[in-house]
């Protein structure tokens, strides 16, 4: 056995038994999900505002501490460490939630700083919208002379256009937020009189809610004669309307209050309903805020608000990677972690159903209590940690309900089934085609096929997977790789397009499967790691990082493996990268390989450096072995 042999099977049997014993007792494992700061934000302005402020000093004070620690030197915030020149949207999130808290003042130091950054980048103008909704909806920031039509959501899903041509995320976020605005209502917040030092020139004018260039180089009569359409709709419209709405979040929300187990949605959602008339005392607002207060956690030493909980995803992947790293599927970690899954396959016909109806439950989300939003991700990675004889016909309205969420164009999306629509993608909102579309993606396509292949025994003969794999084929990019959606970025997708291409049988002889292999090959940097930046993800072009990510280095690698041998050069050095403890420092392991939102969500998954590296190095051991076998 070579040396790096050596290193390699000490990393392994160091990292499965860390994950042993990280286990929970309920089978599940669990590991932060890290967004930006918006959350403890926005959390801090609904705390304060509401009056709850003395009887949530300690919580309030934390949540601001979190924050504060994410202050850079120069008094701004950023979403990724390579993000230069700071990022005003953050900034202010950051300036108002540590303002709001009454924890810091206008005059310390690093809040002038921020707040010199604020004007010197245009003030508040330029923030995202859902930041700008935020202040609004807190006295903040002057709602815009802007309708928002909601008759929209009692339209029929046999127009062309309806409500439910938004993706899930789009539309649990827009129905409290159209609420809100439409109400034109302020929550005032007690700790900040103003923020027109930061912007005096603030206005109603819509367009400054817009994007900039969504008027430049671009044909709208066509959404503008929709558009007209839904807004002169007539006011008993626009009110059945606003009911609708109304409905459809106290519908969606989870036992533990929040809507939809989002934060952020929840956050929205309690304005809202103040802006119909309930009472702040409500047992359904009360029951919200008590969900939000049980999503505060620490990740890395500091306090803050999770999004969501990440349990689902965390645990499937880790009961697979320990499967696929000799941890026998009778063995109690699989075992207990297969029940804490079984017992979360959705059993509600949701709102996925709306473009897939006739198909049947059988999906998982990824909450560790979602029951309304299951995901294409979610149930393959489930599907792929549950061995099938546990329980045979869950497993089955598992593979049914995945193999029903197949998009027309052959691809796999997140949440929902054809939900392109071209009118939604070409919104003038900013990140209208990240998040108020769900188009079918390379990850999340080559994901689903690698469950379909590995675990399933679907071959590129079986229909679903040749739809998939012309899919992928077709949108391979000129270079040979793949963009990613969910994850930084064209290293995910290339990684999830190679893994699932050849669990399906795809001839790693193929030219796309070589362009795409040469292309990984040509990226990976002289310590053998790999890193990309999330600036990616905004640009959509490949934009590399001088140092790599132990994520982003086993993607790779795995990714490789699929058709190289273990010997190859880049191999070796990527190996020897990802396993020398030298190389596992804060930044190759912090930076965000996560995406929500491009350029306003990046995220840090906390669990994956023990995921995908013990898958890397389980494929590279498995390599050997087989090699072994075949010279004797």
């Amino acid at each position: 056995m070579s040396t790096l042999q050596k290193k390699v099977r000490r990393f392994q049997n160091k990292t499965v038994s860390e994950l042993k014993d990280r286990q929970n007792a309920d089978g599940s494992w669990t590991f932060c999900f890290e967004g930006p700061i918006m959350t403890n934000s926005f959390f801090i302005l609904l705390l304060t505002s509401l009056d709850d402020g003395d009887h949530e000093k300690e919580l309030i004070s934390a949540l601001a501490a979190g924050i504060r620690e994410k202050q850079q030197p120069d008094g701004t915030f950023i979403h990724y460490p390579d993000e230069t020149n700071g990022n005003l949207t953050a900034t202010v999130q950051g300036y108002v939630g540590m303002l709001a808290s009454g924890c810091f003042h206008r005059s310390d130091p690093h809040m002038r700083k921020a707040e010199q950054f604020i004007i010197a980048h245009g003030g508040l103008r330029q923030v995202h919208f859902m930041t700008k909704w935020m202040l609004a909806a807190n006295g903040l920031y002057p709602w815009p002379v802007l309708y928002l039509p909601l008759s929209l959501m009692a339209l029929p899903p046999t127009l062309p256009v309806h409500f439910y041509q938004f993706s899930a995320y789009a539309r649990i976020h827009f129905a409290p937020m159209a609420v809100t605005l439409n109400q034109r209502f302020v929550l005032k917040n007690r700790n900040i009189p103003s923020l027109r030092h930061l912007d005096p020139h603030m206005t109603k004018n819509p367009f400054t809610w817009l994007r900039s260039d969504a008027f430049e180089e671009r044909d709208l009569t066509s959404i503008s004669s929709h558009w007209k359409r839904i807004f002169h709709a007539p006011f008993a419209f626009q009110q059945l309307g606003l009911q609708t709405a109304k409905t459809y979040m106290l519908d969606r929300i989870e036992k533990d209050g929040t809507l939809y187990s989002y934060a952020s949605a929840t956050i929205f959602m309690v304005y809202s309903l103040l802006s119909l008339g309930m009472s702040r005392h409500s047992h359904v607002i009360r029951k919200a805020l008590k969900g939000l207060k049980s999503l505060v956690t620490e990740c890395s030493g500091i306090p803050y608000l999770e999004n969501s909980t990440s349990t689902v995803w965390d645990t499937a992947l880790i009961s697979y990677a320990l499967q696929k790293n000799g941890v026998a599927e009778t063995d109690g970690p699989i075992t207990k972690a297969a029940a804490f899954l079984l017992d979360r396959q959705h059993t509600k016909v949701a709102d996925w159903s709306v473009k897939n109806p006739d198909a049947n439950p059988g999906g998982w989300g990824f909450s560790n209590i979602n029951t309304n939003n299951p995901d294409c991700d979610d149930t393959a990675a489930a599907l792929k940690a549950i061995p099938r004889s546990y329980s045979p016909s869950a497993w089955e309205r598992g593979v049914s309900w995945l193999l029903s969420m197949q998009n027309n164009d052959g691809g796999f999306s997140a949440f929902e089934k054809n939900v392109n629509h071209p009118l939604i993608r070409l919104l003038p909102l900013e990140s209208a085609e990240d998040a108020a579309v769900d188009p079918s993606t390379a990850d999340l396509t080559g994901r689903v096929l690698h469950f379909l292949g590995e675990k399933a025994g679907f071959t590129e003969k079986h229909q679903h997977i040749q739809r998939a794999v012309n899919w992928l084929f077709e949108h391979q990019e000129q270079n040979g790789s793949w963009y990613g959606r969910w994850g930084v970025c064209y290293i995910y997708g290339t990684w999830a397009a190679l893994t699932g291409l050849h669990a399906c049988g795809i001839d790693r002889k193929h030219p796309a499967i070589q362009k795409a292999l040469r292309w990984l090959k040509s990226i990976q940097l002289d310590d053998g790691s790999w890193g990309e930046s999330c600036k990616s993800a905004e640009v959509k072009t490949y934009v590399p990082r001088n140092r790599g990510t132990i994520v982003q280095t086993a993607w790779a690698l795995d990714a490789l493996l699929t058709s190289e041998n273990p010997e190859h050069p880049s191999v070796v050095k990527g190996m020897q990268y990802l396993t020398d403890s030298s190389s596992h420092g804060a930044d190759n392991l912090v930076y965000p390989t996560g995406i929500g939102l491009p350029k306003q969500f990046y995220i840090r998954y906390h669990s994956y450096p023990y995921v995908f590296s013990l898958l890397a190095v389980g494929k590279y051991l498995n390599s050997i072995e087989k090699e072994t076998i075949n010279e004797t």
